[in-house]
């Protein structure tokens, strides 16, 4: 489940759309990813004291699943340039994240595999 968020911007279909668009390539690679609650907040921070430029944020996180507490934001100069930077780095920490979990539970297996031939 996708649940788009807007914070300190205003609300657009044309951002939703996008962000829906971008992100079904994570959920294409990731199957298991579909069945977490993944939350995306777009923001905008601009200081009214201070001049400069806006900056924009989307940040990622996915709640339960496989990949529970992956949390990840990205900042640019404009949304999209946020949310393609993050799409990049999503790809590549779900994919460590999967890997991490396979090699746990492969040693696992065998640290019981070899105690099962000690004790038999």
């Amino acid at each position: 489940m996708l649940k788009i968020i807007f914070k300190n911007l205003e609300k657009s279909e044309l951002a939703r759309e996008i962000s829906k668009e971008r992100f079904q390539v994570v959920f294409d690679r990731f199957p298991d990813l579909s069945s977490s609650k993944v939350t995306i907040t777009l923001s905008m921070e601009n200081s009214p004291q201070q001049a400069g430029p806006d900056v924009f944020s989307v940040k990622f996180y996915s709640q339960g699943g496989r990949y529970q507490n992956v949390v990840l934001q990205k900042s640019a100069a404009n949304l999209y340039g946020a949310l393609g930077d993050l799409i990049e780095h999503v790809l590549d920490k779900l994919n460590r994240y999967a890997d991490k979990k396979r090699v746990r539970e492969r040693t696992k297996g065998k640290i019981v595999s070899i105690r099962q031939e000690m004790f038999a």
